[in-house]
Order: structure tokens, then sequence, then C-alpha cells
């Protein structure tokens, strides 16, 4: 008979559990905490989108919509894509499901994203973000509150250090023109001496020179004009407000004014908090004001700005997170009927009390000791038959030298059932705690 042969995993996939989806629900449950206490709701979006959703958003020639995305027709005809991230899709939803009702609006989301990228450290061609929008907020504080949200973000997930926010402003319409066309010039007067790519982007997209990496480009990048020069007097106010507005929350930050977005509906404030911990990938966080999304998509114009981070790479950065919540194993060494009834009552008892646990009730009855002992939990409760009628036995052990903690949620848990069954006082369970050995309860409940 032929071998079967079982397919591989895609390159550029991840199959995540045991410590490191531990690591990864510790950012995602952060992220979900932290937002909260910004009164950030969770909204839910599709995998994919119509291709033009991505396609009008990002720029028919940026790298992400001419080289990265997955695209495909399907049975329709329709050309759908895998979304390469979250706020296009989000503009999209803003304009057809009638959100406009509920702005100004702060909404965040997290989910898998997908970019046919060469697979490296922390890179995946399917990979994972959190995402967060204030949309319908013209207002400079809308991007206060994003930043210090992202910075909180980072502080509670233990991962500030080292980390810079790197901010800058690309002004308005009018600010934005007036610097083109300056850099225009500039770039003109030094093109025999750009790179191809470089070149390229003269024509369509000339602000992404600005942060190329080839060296033949850094010199003449490095000499452009800055955009400080251009600004009107409302996008300094507004940049001005932005710096005032941080420095107020203690959020730190250092100003880049090369730090750009090619696509004309980004306006004013630009943002990445980058480490050089990450090697060559060093950008942690980022985002910015854009004001011309939700036009350029067939909406009302509508001021929006956001941010979006990667949780492989969030996750590399963390630090040891401790040890999972403590747990209990509730094991039932006898086929007895009503044991069985005793053990389900007292495993509800300790999940109501936010403390995981697992129950041993079938199988073999030496097997399940066995299935128990095998397990991380830092308790094992036993309970079995006695020889005396009408009676059976309880027993805690735990497998950590600290104390049993007589605050802790197993012990809560244990005293709570005991005493409303078996009318077992504090005392009793307290000395058997402390001191080990086991309690004879009869079966005959309270």
């Amino acid at each position: 008979m032929a071998r079967i042969e079982t397919p591989k995993r895609v390159r550029g996939t991840q199959d995540i559990a045991f410590e490191d989806q531990r690591r990864f629900g510790h950012v995602v449950d952060t992220f979900d905490r932290v937002r909260r206490l910004y009164c950030f709701g969770r909204v839910e979006l599709p995998v994919f989108e119509a291709t033009q959703v991505f396609a009008r958003t990002m720029g028919e020639t940026s790298d992400v919509v001419s080289k990265e995305m997955y695209t495909f027709p399907d049975r329709g005809g329709d050309l759908l894509t895998l979304r390469p991230e979250f706020t296009a899709g989000i503009a999209r939803a803003f304009i057809t499901e009638g959100w406009q009702q509920h702005a100004p609006m702060k909404i965040a989301t997290h989910g898998p994203v997908f970019r046919y990228e060469r697979p490296q450290k922390g890179r995946y061609r399917q990979f994972h973000q959190i995402d967060a929008e204030i949309i319908g907020a013209p207002e400079p504080q809308a991007d206060v509150e994003l930043l210090v949200l992202a910075d909180q973000l980072l502080r509670e997930l233990g991962i500030s250090e080292g980390v810079t926010l790197q901010l800058n402003t690309l002004g308005d319409a009018e600010t934005r023109d007036a610097w083109r066309e300056a850099l225009v010039a500039h770039f003109e007067a030094h093109r025999g001496e750009l790179s191809e790519d470089s070149l390229a982007r003269l024509e369509k997209n000339p602000l992404r020179i600005l942060d190329s990496k080839d060296p033949r480009d850094r010199p003449i990048a490095d000499s452009a004009p800055d955009i400080d020069a251009y600004l009107t007097e409302e996008a300094a106010a507004f940049f001005k407000a932005v710096k005032d507005g941080l420095r107020a929350a203690d959020v730190d930050f250092k100003r880049n004014p090369r730090l750009v977005r090619g696509l004309d509906y980004y306006r004013h404030t630009a943002f990445e908090f980058v480490t050089d911990r990450l090697g060559a990938q060093g950008t942690v966080l980022a985002g910015g004001r854009y004001d011309g999304l939700i036009e350029s998509l067939g909406g009302s114009p509508t001021p929006g700005v956001g941010w979006a981070a990667g949780i492989e790479r969030l996750q590399m950065l963390l630090p040891d997170i401790g040890k999972p919540l403590r747990s209990v194993a509730i094991v039932i060494e006898s086929d007895h009927p009503r044991l069985n009834s005793l053990g389900r009552d007292l495993v509800r008892q300790v999940r109501g009390n936010d403390m995981p646990a697992m129950l041993f009730a079938d199988g073999n009855l030496k097997k399940r000791a066995d299935k128990a002992a095998r397990t991380s939990a830092d308790y094992l409760v036993s309970i079995r038959e006695s020889d005396e009628p009408d009676f059976f036995v309880l027993s805690v052990k735990r497998r950590l030298n600290d104390r049993f903690r007589t605050r802790g949620r197993l012990n809560i848990a244990l005293k709570a059932y005991l005493r409303k069954r078996f009318d077992v006082s504090p005392q009793t369970w307290l000395a058997l705690v402390e001191h080990g050995g086991q309690l004879l309860l009869p079966f005959r409940a309270k």
C-alpha cells in the first residue's frame, strides 16, 4: 500500500501553540483590556474584500498592491483580495454599513492579515495585527489619544524600554502640494544620481524617495527640503497641538522630518514606534492621520486617524510573562455515582471562582490519577471512598513549595463549597490546608 504523504505547512505561515500561544494571547488580552480603558469598541471585518478597496486606498503602484496582495477571482468572476491591512476595510464598512451615524467613533480589532513577502524572523505571509482607529474626529486631540493608548499598551506589555516614538507632520493639502512640488524640483536636479526605484517613484510617488534605503539615494534624500518651510498656519498649529498634548501626557517622542506616507489622502500626523531590538525590521507600531481616505472610496469627506501593530513583533519583544494562572486537577478515585456527582459540583465551584480546573472521572481508575499527575496543574484534589459507610475522603496536594495561599482562588472555592454542603468550619479547613492530611466527609449533605 502506497504511503500517504502529509502536506507540509505552507511557507510563510505558522502553527501557534503552547508557550508561543500563551505569549500571543497575552498580547491580544492586554490590547483588549487597554483599548476598553479608552472606550474603543471591538469590530469584526471580512478577511477578504473587493480588490478595489485596497487598490484605491493603498495606491495601484504601491509595493503592497503590485507585488504582495493575495488576489483571486471567485466563482462569480469577482476579483477579491485577502486583506493586507485593516484600515481600508474599516473605511469601506464606514461607508457601506452606515457607520456615519455613530461618528465620531473609536474602534479596534485584531486578526490575520496576508502579504506575499519573503518570510524571515518576525515576518510571515499570514501574520496578525492589532488595530485602533478614530473616525470622524478632526481635532488633534484624537491623534494624541491614539498615541497615548499606544504608549500605554507598550508599557503594559513591558516592552517600552528601548522603543522610541518618531513623529512628523505631513501638513494639510495645501502644505503637501507645495512641499511635493519642491521635492520634485530637488530630485529632478539629481535625476542622474537616483536609483532605478527612485526614478520610478519620481514620476508617481516622489515622497517615497525620502525613505529609500538605497545608498545612492540617501545623500539626495537627506539634502531634500524639509516640510516645515511649507506648513500653513493651520497645519503648524495642528502639529503644535499634537506635540503639546503628548508632552502633557508624559509621552516622549522624537521628531523625524523624513517620516512620510506616500498617498495623498494622508494628512498631518505620521508616527512610528521603532526599536533596534528587532534588527532591520525595527517598526513596532505605526500609523497616522488619513483625512482623505474615506473620500477616496466614494464617501463624504471624513477625518480619521489610526495605527496598527504586528502581534508577532510585539510577542518577540515580550519579557518573561510569568507562569500561567494556577490550576487544579480533581480526580475521582472511584466509580461510586455519588462521588462523580460531588466531583462535578466541585469543579463547577472552582471554575466559578475563575480558577482553571480539570476533572478526571472516567476511564481506568489508576490511569485517572496518572493522567492528572501528568498535567501542569498546581493542585491535585482527590475524592475517594472511605472504609466507613456513608463517608468519603477529600485530600489536597500542592506541587509547589510555597504555602497554600489562604486567600487563593482554590482555597476560597473549596472552603465555600465544603461549608455550604458539609458544614465544615473555616478553622477545620484552614488546619487541613496548612498542615496537610485529608478530610473525612459524609455523603449526606446539608
